[in-house]
């Protein structure tokens, strides 16, 4: 089964057709597979990457570090769901090292992701301190590189 969730983690639009051939299973059996693993939260969703640099949506993506006090029984989970819960954080993980958490969040400028953090994240109780990084330039995402404008731009031009 770690072939067919391989699979639609790369790509969710293959249809049920399409996985049976390229697994060896029936049908049927994707279909049940698909409908058990979303059942048991093993597919927790479907989502596009999109290449937000090619429209006119102006956004800006940072990574923030995070450090916590853990909390005694609840280690570092408690605050992390605090912090998951509001609209603006894409990603949060658990980390090794220097620091204790890995956010990730978008917001429409630099001040509003901003005052995300020196507002809301670092004025947690738990939260003993934060180092914020602006992604200037996304180069590959999910296994997925993102092709320079100029390229793409060519392929227009002598298509």
């Amino acid at each position: 089964m770690t072939k067919l969730l391989r699979l639609l983690e790369g790509d969710c639009t293959l249809t049920p057709e399409q996985l049976a051939s390229m697994t060896g299973m029936t049908v049927e059996e994707v279909q049940a597979a698909v409908r058990r693993y979303e059942e048991e939260k093993v597919i927790l969703g479907y989502q596009a990457i999109v290449d937000w640099d090619r429209t006119d949506r102006e956004a800006v993506t940072a990574l923030i570090e995070v450090k916590v006090t853990p909390q005694r029984g609840e280690g570092f989970d408690r605050v992390a769901e605090r912090i998951y819960q509001y609209d603006e954080v894409e990603s949060v993980y658990l980390m090794s090292g220097a620091f204790d958490l890995t956010v990730i969040i978008s917001g429409r400028t630099l001040k509003e992701v901003a005052q995300f953090v020196g507002e809301r994240l670092s004025t947690l109780e738990d939260v003993t301190g934060t180092a914020t990084h602006f992604i200037l330039h996304k180069y590959k995402e999910k296994h997925l590189i993102f092709e320079k404008q100029e390229q793409q731009a060519k392929e227009w031009i002598f298509s």
